[in-house]
């Protein structure tokens, strides 16, 4: 008999203990809150500094660089274009879709800029921009898979639009 009891007992107090540890548990009033995202770091690049005209190649290997530079100039007959977006980045293609997409540029605490869909720098779909003088950008896409498809992206600004034929006409021309 003193067994029964035991065991109703401590069936009884476990049944109604059990919701009030429950309750602990969950309450919503001492959840802590919510994580900020963190402090926002302005990118080394602005968007109006990338919109343009751009002769486009790639490598895999650094030897290669100069090579590369010198093939993505001669890629200005057919541009590939940077434009603004409205959100503020700048509309162009990722990777594996032929469809251009909005694209943002993002700072990170390391000093890195990163540029790629989102606003979490350093995510899988963005590519580091390594180096950019204002002629001449070098993007590396973080996915190790990507970037072994894609190498090295080597941007080079294309001249304002028949300023090269602009020119030559001038030093052909005959005085009057």
């Amino acid at each position: 008999m003193a067994q029964l009891r035991r065991s109703v007992l401590s069936a009884v107090l476990l049944s109604a203990g059990l919701p009030m540890l429950t309750g602990c548990s969950t309450s919503s009033s001492s959840a802590p809150p919510p994580a900020s995202a963190g402090p926002v770091i302005p990118p080394s690049v602005r968007a109006e500094d990338i919109a343009g005209r751009w002769g486009l190649a790639s490598y895999h290997r650094e030897q290669d660089r100069p090579r590369t530079e010198a093939a993505a100039r001669s890629q200005c007959a057919q541009p590939y274009t940077i434009e603004r977006s409205p959100s503020g980045g700048v509309m162009m293609l990722g990777h594996d879709n032929p469809q251009i997409q909005d694209m943002t540029l993002k700072g990170s605490v390391e000093g890195k800029t990163y540029l790629g869909p989102g606003a979490e720098p350093a995510a899988a779909d963005d590519r580091e921009v390594v180096s950019f003088d204002g002629r001449v950008m070098i993007l590396k896409w973080i996915d190790p898979e990507v970037a072994g498809r894609y190498g090295i992206m080597v941007l080079v600004r294309c001249g304002a639009e028949g300023a090269a034929r602009t020119a030559r006409r001038k030093s052909t021309a005959v005085p009057q």
